[in-house]
């Protein structure tokens, strides 16, 4: 890759006619016109093919067992043989190692990308860090090669993870408190940006985070199940382009939302694209309503169940299915409903009422991400492995 070479367009470059035909989508209950946006991304001399979709568009293992959890706690054993059912599944090879030699070399450096947003009651849970961790390591990548990292220093520090995983693996947290302004550039890289002023923001730009574009070499990406109040749901997608972005905040603002197709957008550059190879979503808990940040119980199943897949886009229209179908048995609307009388400026009633919402939902992101080739979102088309252990 040369830093020098870089690609700058009002998109995506050879993108920029399917973003163009997903703005009617964008604007979709938004009301707002989506404004030119330009796009600073690192070129790729030859893409790689474990970049999204990776190896295997299209697939995704769901692994159930109903002793993963006990006493609202993970149990480690048995989230361990999930993951190894799961990755032969995925690979279709013999040995667990070999499944996971399929995406790493020993020369990696390997970034694992969490999400604390919503703990203590709701994040990727440290059980499964750890298994995760223990697999890269059995490839041969040193401890020291190993980078846990999310955008928030302080939901790392919330959610205890430091104490609860291994020593000696980095765990970098980019932002220590949620910059507003979108100033505070420490640990961004100001070669890799997109650049779009949503809402007359002061500072219109969002920088990749350094740990992305300069440090790790293949990135792990551990989403939660869970529903957002703008996007639709935090999945894949999600947690890979808002977590390694600053200045975020500003692409929502009730009841408007951007979400579709900055997502997308985001995840499509380089070299995030490149460097995600492998997805798997903790859905151990599932958020159905009040996402990302709920800590109220109600709204909070025990699912007990991983997904795996190296197709953020197929995963997460399964993810859309498992919400969207708990929310129909709960009486909760769709998430692709918008209708005046659902909103609410009111977060209290938001987070306490799953009829209210803050936003017009755009769930239509993970569909306009399959539009940009990052994957597959034709539900006909997803091969859906499930697998039921215990």
């Amino acid at each position: 890759m040369n830093r020098r070479n870089f690609v700058t367009s009002a998109c995506l470059g050879s993108a920029s006619l399917v973003l163009d035909r997903l703005v009617p989508a964008a604007q979709k209950g938004a009301e707002r016109p989506l404004p030119p946006i330009k796009v600073h991304a690192l070129s790729q001399r030859k893409p790689s093919p474990l970049g999204m979709p990776g190896l295997f568009p299209g697939r995704v293992v769901e692994v159930f067992d109903p002793e993963a959890m006990a006493d609202h706690r993970v149990s480690q054993p048995v989230v361990r043989h999930m993951l190894e059912r799961g990755m032969l599944e995925l690979t279709g090879e013999n040995s667990v190692q070999a499944a996971w030699a399929k995406f790493l070399t020993p020369a990696d450096v390997v970034g694992i990308k969490i999400n604390p947003s919503g703990v203590p009651a709701c994040g990727t849970s440290p059980e499964l860090i750890r298994e995760v961790i223990r697999s890269v390591e059995q490839v041969g990548v040193p401890h020291r090669n190993i980078v846990v990292y999310d955008r928030f220093d302080f939901q790392i520090k919330t959610g205890d993870y430091r104490k609860s995983l291994p020593t000696g693996i980095r765990i970098v947290g980019i932002e220590s408190e949620y910059d507003r302004t979108g100033r505070s550039l420490e640990g961004y890289d100001r070669n890799v940006y997109w650049e779009a002023r949503l809402f007359d923001e002061s500072e219109a730009r969002s920088y990749m985070a350094s740990v992305v574009s300069q440090q790790v070499t293949k990135i792990i990406n551990l989403p939660t199940l869970k529903d957002h109040s703008a996007a639709g749901v935090t999945g894949c997608l999600k947690n890979l382009s808002y977590g390694s972005f600053n200045n975020m905040g500003r692409t929502h603002q009730p009841p408007h939302t951007f979400t579709d197709p900055l997502i997308g957008m985001m995840c499509a550059m380089d070299p995030l694209r490149s460097k995600a190879v492998l997805h798997i979503m903790d859905g151990m808990k599932q958020v159905w309503h009040g996402g990302p940040l709920t800590q109220l119980p109600e709204f909070i199943a025990e699912t007990k169940t991983l997904y795996l897949g190296t197709d953020p886009v197929a995963v997460d229209m399964i993810e859309l299915e498992s919400i969207e179908a708990k929310r129909r048995q709960e009486g909760a609307p769709s998430l692709w409903e918008c209708r005046p009388e659902s909103l609410t400026l009111n977060e209290e009633e938001f987070y306490h009422n799953p009829r209210k919402n803050l936003f017009c939902r755009q769930p239509e992101h993970v569909a306009a991400a399959g539009k940009l080739g990052l994957g597959i979102s034709d539900r006909k088309r997803i091969d859906l492995a499930r697998i039921r252990l215990g």
